[in-house]
């Protein structure tokens, strides 16, 4: 009854960097700098491997669907931000913010689930390359593809229900640049338990599952390249999976530093932490989409020779 006696939420407001004014026009920079740079750089992968058809196997196929993934999930946070650094009063409508935490949620989980079927492409291909033709065939890839974009979209849309049902009758201001579902739950006027049980199993679905399943299948792939007798075999046989292995250890690693860190007991030192802990979060949802594109593009010769002949073409025709 008192909870109703309360006017219910229809806006939130993003604190952001409001304590810190003199930072967000320097942050206003370097933000829109790293988000041209993916981009670009995630737009210029996805035209290569669907222009050159010397990409159109398993392995680029994923790797246009990671492009395209990291695209998707930096435009559903990224504009917001860059609204709220020039934006003296930064609100963000209930039913908006609800949307902003489902796309980010479940770009997240499906990027989880798809870097889990890429270990396992790169596992067919050097443990049973005799198969891999039969294995992962495009009858196969493109199911195991989609299978990621609609489980990370199923998971978003159960966590975002469960918190959208929730009654939001007392503060309604958010210390945080986005709609980030944790601070959102935060201010919720009922019992979250529900909703941290659930994450909670979300969590170990598509982040332990994965992570277990990547490690279990590197074990494999690093045991057969090291079977491989001759030198150049083996930097033959690992340079198709590095990229890979790079990508994942930047991704679960930041994961890793961000929850994994102590927090400090100091209250002196309490806003700036929590100051450090948003930019973590930030620069965390940047990091790595930013970094993908460059890492494929400098460790594979196939991507390399693709952009090549890409400019040449495009030479030519002027």
């Amino acid at each position: 009854m008192e909870a109703s006696n309360q006017s219910s939420v229809t806006e939130f407001v993003l604190l952001g960097l409001s304590a810190h004014p003199k930072l967000e026009k320097t942050f206003f920079v370097l933000i829109l700098s790293m988000y041209l740079v993916i981009l670009l750089g995630n737009g210029l992968l996805i035209l290569v491997t669907v222009s050159d058809s010397r990409l159109h196997t398993p392995m680029y196929f994923f790797l246009g669907n990671l492009s395209f993934l990291d695209i998707c999930y930096t435009t559903s946070s990224v504009p917001l931000v860059l609204d709220g650094f020039l934006t003296p009063r930064k609100t963000i409508p209930f039913s908006a913010c609800a949307i902003q935490m489902f796309l980010s949620f479940g770009m997240g989980a499906t990027e989880c689930v798809l870097l889990g079927m890429m270990a396992f492409d790169r596992y067919v291909a050097i443990c049973n390359p005799l198969r891999y033709p039969v294995v992962m065939r495009r009858a196969v890839y493109v199911p195991m593809a989609a299978s990621s974009w609609l489980a990370g979209g199923a998971n978003s849309l159960v966590q975002i229900s469960l918190a959208v049902q929730l009654p939001f009758c007392g503060d309604n201001v958010i210390n945080h640049f986005i709609c980030e579902i944790l601070a959102v739950l935060k201010l919720a006027c009922a019992d979250i338990s529900i909703n941290v049980v659930s994450m909670g199993v979300a969590n170990v679905i598509f982040l332990g599952v994965p992570v277990l399943f990547i490690f279990v299948s590197y074990i494999f792939i690093l045991t057969t390249i090291l079977r491989i007798p001759s030198v150049e075999g083996r930097k033959k046989a690992f340079s198709t999976c590095s990229a890979h292995l790079t990508v994942v250890v930047i991704f679960y690693g930041t994961i890793l530093f961000m929850y994994g860190k102590p927090k400090s007991k100091d209250p002196l030192g309490a806003d700036k932490q929590e100051l450090a802990d948003k930019l973590i979060s930030l620069f965390y949802g940047l990091l790595t989409p930013m970094l993908n594109p460059i890492i494929y593009s400098l460790r594979n010769k196939d991507v390399k020779a693709a952009v090549r002949n890409l400019v040449v073409q495009k030479h030519s025709t002027q």
